[in-house]
């Protein structure tokens, strides 16, 4: 859980508008409880606060910078399952919200900066075996954040029987060249 502290001390949560009018120190704590394995549910949780479809709040890239540095770390695997929810949410996020849109802020392209930064831990995660359906949303999330979409052809063919059979057949991604 080192990494998970680490990337949440790099955040001011106190100083970060949520989408509920709070600071988001609240959702720091969430963050953590599920790191620990103490809290299921985080997206639903989150919804209103880091997101709420399709809109990004400002704790978003706080939010997926966690998460990905949850799959670095050595969390539960039903925390790895939640934190990889929650960054296919911030990366499938649509719009951004008001206030932080004043800001000049995108937030949707900022997750998916920060997640692209990650994309290691994620093919990791497909190839790793450990959960099907782990594999998937994985590999869901790189279809989105991927520039080489041979590399992700390459991925899927290799993982085979690792990813669940919408990603074998092409459902989840069908913009994929080859």
């Amino acid at each position: 859980m080192k990494l998970v502290e680490l990337e949440m001390a790099q955040w001011d949560w106190a100083g970060m508008d949520c989408g509920c009018g709070r600071s988001a120190e609240h959702v720091a704590e969430l963050l953590l409880e599920v790191a620990r394995g103490q809290s299921r549910g985080v997206a639903g949780a989150l919804d209103g606060h880091a997101w709420s479809s399709p809109t990004l709040f400002g704790p978003a890239p706080a939010v997926a910078s966690v998460a990905l540095a949850a799959l670095a770390d050595n969390v539960p695997l039903q925390a790895r399952t939640q934190f990889l929810d929650l960054v296919q949410l911030m990366v499938a996020g649509g719009g951004t919200d008001f206030g932080s849109a004043a800001q000049g802020l995108d937030l949707p392209e900022l997750c998916r900066e920060i997640t692209a930064r990650g994309q290691w831990l994620l093919y990791g995660e497909v190839l790793s075996g450990r959960s099907v359906m782990d594999a998937g949303t994985a590999f869901e999330i790189l279809t989105v954040v991927e520039e080489n979409r041979g590399r992700l052809q390459a991925l899927r063919e290799q993982a085979g029987e690792l990813l669940p059979s919408h990603c074998r057949t092409r459902l989840c991604d069908d913009d994929l060249v080859g």
